[in-house]
């Protein structure tokens, strides 16, 4: 009886223990992309760091594909000032308008992990000083180019003119329409109204000699005859070697469309690199990565992409949620998504590693490409680069499907930019 007593003590003093350790687990959110193969590799880093830290319990939130509804939705908890999500992936250009709902890394011991990185990503997430987020992938728009297409239609390499890119989709288009596909389309990119046509019309700009929207002296640049012939120029794709669902595309449905085999040229970030080599693609193994074409300026330009770790001011558990974003940005996880995803890495040392680089030998082929590119005007627009960047996507769509000129559309461009900035005209 008595040794029956006991065991029953010793079951609910076991269990009582269990539960405690189980109400002492604590949970932390981070609230990550989900564009190609992003979600699942943000799990995989999650799991790793509940690995080393048995009693946190990593949430990764799903946010939207799309640049502007994930803004949206972020806004939602920052200005609620709500404690829900403890780390944000933020987007290169939102430092400038949203650091005041983070903390200051620095203050956190971030000082002894800065120069690792690149210097000039710790310089457009430091405001007044403070830290706000820390680097995690860094991105630049890249020309992906059918190799076995170009080949069979006698072109030795990739365009390195927007002029060649046309000739070269114009003729490989009719040739494979011909052959029996007639889905297949010479070039896709980004063309919906969001922060993605941005990228890809400052690209088709600065290339062609007409600036970046608003220069660093908060001059606005805008319009000018060659940002007007730019812009006309991909107007004029839309429907011969572009599709006209091109207005609606965004990064993920090009890519599909590209991944299916349907298209001879696109635009698109380092991701799709590790997407379109896994097992089973149409196109795996017969693509390459390229800079993107050169216009009148005689270079090329691709505009700087990458996403960042912020923490939440309004967290719960602010040193937790600041080991999270250190361990999550640093170089054993950027390694493992570099290899797996082609996620740029942001550590320098990172780009001479023998195993990144032989999964992703663009990486070395094209570093100038990412350290050289093009900076949206998200400083010089501060803290109202979300709405400059509207007003130029929206005036750039407009062209695209018709409903205005290009002369019309970036004329009352500017004057919108002068009520909303306040800035003078260059």
């Amino acid at each position: 009886m008595r040794k029956g007593l006991i065991l029953a003590l010793s079951i609910v003093l076991v269990m009582a223990f269990s539960l405690g350790v189980m109400a002492a687990k604590k949970e932390v959110t981070i609230a990550g992309g989900s564009v190609g193969i992003e979600l699942e590799l943000t799990k995989k880093a999650a799991k790793m760091f509940e690995e080393t830290h048995p009693n946190v319990d990593v949430k990764v939130m799903d946010t939207p594909d799309s640049t502007n509804d994930r803004l949206g939705l972020f806004l939602q908890f920052l200005e609620a000032e709500s404690p829900k999500v403890d780390v944000y992936q933020i987007d290169v250009i939102w430092p400038g308008d949203l650091g005041e709902h983070f903390l200051d890394l620095y203050e956190y011991g971030a000082k002894d992990v800065a120069d690792k990185h690149f210097q000039a990503i710790i310089e457009n997430n430091t405001v007044d000083g403070r830290l706000v987020a820390l680097p995690w992938f860094t991105d630049a728009g890249l020309l992906y180019y059918r190799t076995d297409l170009l080949k069979k239609y006698g072109y030795d390499g990739p365009p390195e003119t927007w002029a060649e890119l046309e000739k070269m989709a114009k003729k490989v288009q009719a040739g494979e329409r011909e052959a029996g596909n007639q889905d297949f389309w010479g070039y896709v990119w980004q063309g919906n109204a969001y922060e993605g046509l941005t990228c890809d019309a400052l690209e088709w700009i600065k290339s062609n000699g007409g600036g970046t929207i608003v220069n660093k002296d908060k001059e606005i640049t805008i319009n000018n005859e060659k940002a007007v012939e730019a812009v006309n120029m991909a107007a004029n794709w839309v429907g011969e070697i572009s599709p006209p669902g091109v207005t609606g595309l965004m990064e993920e449905s090009a890519r599909k469309m590209w991944e299916n085999g349907n298209a001879l040229f696109m635009r698109n970030w380092p991701y799709c690199y590790s997407t379109g080599n896994q097992e089973g693609k149409v196109i795996n193994g017969k693509f390459d990565v390229a800079p993107l074409p050169a216009g009148d300026s005689g270079n090329g330009a691709s505009t700087l992409g990458g996403w960042n770790l912020a923490v939440s001011k309004y967290t719960d558990t602010p040193e937790l949620a600041v080991e999270l974003a250190m361990f999550v940005a640093g170089e054993k996880i950027q390694k493992m998504r570099a290899i797996e995803g082609s996620f740029n890495p942001t550590i320098k040392s990172l780009y001479k590693d023998e195993e990144v680089l032989e999964n992703s030998p663009f990486f070395g082929k094209l570093y100038d490409v990412f350290v050289n590119a093009v900076a949206r005007p998200s400083t010089a627009t501060a803290p109202k680069y979300a709405q400059t960047s509207e007003l130029f996507f929206q005036a750039v769509h407009s062209v695209l499907t018709g409903e205005q000129s290009a002369e019309t559309a970036l004329a009352y461009l500017q004057l919108d930019l002068q009520d909303l900035l306040g800035y003078d005209v260059k």
